[in-house]
């Protein structure tokens, strides 16, 4: 994200929010690697029209929910929208879930390696088939995504020995170092690794969505500079910059 895009986002806000020049709050955000890429951007552009400062807190793996189950200090959390709404039957969030962001599915290549064409079905069918080696991750939404894909176009049998499944790094890190062929992941996680080039999405009528929501933390001590924070994730400024992470505002 450019600078320039921030602090243009930011102007804009100032006619969204009060700023806080008196009083400014300490936010932090706890954010796991499918969604702190937006997160980043959007807390910034917040900072410059607010005067607050905020923190995001990458957490990977199940480290996000050991932090809002053990109650380490924090003021927001973002997740899957059930797990928002799982934490507010528990009243570890307060006040109702925000849907803000959702992420679609793309394809990596190693840095200068011939892009694939996946234009179409069938033609990333052939692609698939045609590699060598496939990766995608383990666990969470896209790894989920990536498999039950390969169950509906009939392949998980014929590529299950050239598969290769990632825990805890970003997918495109392992296509960067060569380990495969081809890689499988949110667009937004896929974007700021060096060492590997985006491909492009997943064909329409193959693609699938991740949806990310955002909920103010019982535990916080700043709710309502958070609550503030939460209203500008969702605004019509912030999805100029949860597009620029290649992400989306969720559709209306």
């Amino acid at each position: 994200m450019r600078t320039s895009d921030v602090a243009a986002v930011a102007l804009a806000v100032m006619s969204v929010l009060s700023p806080g020049a008196a009083g400014a709050a300490e936010l932090t955000v706890l954010a796991g690697m499918g969604v702190v890429s937006g997160v980043r951007d959007v807390a910034l552009a917040f900072e410059r029209a607010t005067g607050h400062k905020v923190i995001v807190s990458f957490e990977a793996g199940p480290s996000l929910m050991q932090k809002v189950t053990s109650n380490a200090p924090a003021d927001l959390v973002t997740h899957y929208p059930e797990i928002i709404d799982d934490l507010i039957k528990q009243g570890r969030v307060v006040g109702s879930r925000v849907d803000f962001a959702r992420a679609g599915v793309g394809i990596a290549v190693k840095a200068g390696a011939p892009k694939p064409d996946i234009s179409t079905p069938e033609a990333f069918r052939r692609a698939l088939l045609a590699a060598n080696s496939i990766a995608y991750s383990r666990a969470g939404a896209s790894g989920i995504i990536a498999a039950k894909l390969m169950e509906r176009l009939g392949l998980a049998g014929q590529l299950k020995d050239k598969t290769i499944l990632v825990d805890g790094v970003p997918v495109a890190e392992v296509v960067a170092k060569g380990e495969a062929e081809i890689g499988m992941q949110q667009i937004n996680v896929i974007l700021p690794v060096a060492g590997a080039d985006y491909v492009g999405p997943l064909p329409a009528e193959l693609q699938s969505y991740v949806d990310f929501a955002v909920g103010v933390l019982a535990i916080s001590k700043e709710r309502d500079a958070a609550r503030e924070l939460v209203k500008f994730m969702s605004s019509p400024e912030a999805a100029v910059l949860i597009r620029k992470s290649g992400m989306e505002p969720p559709p209306p």
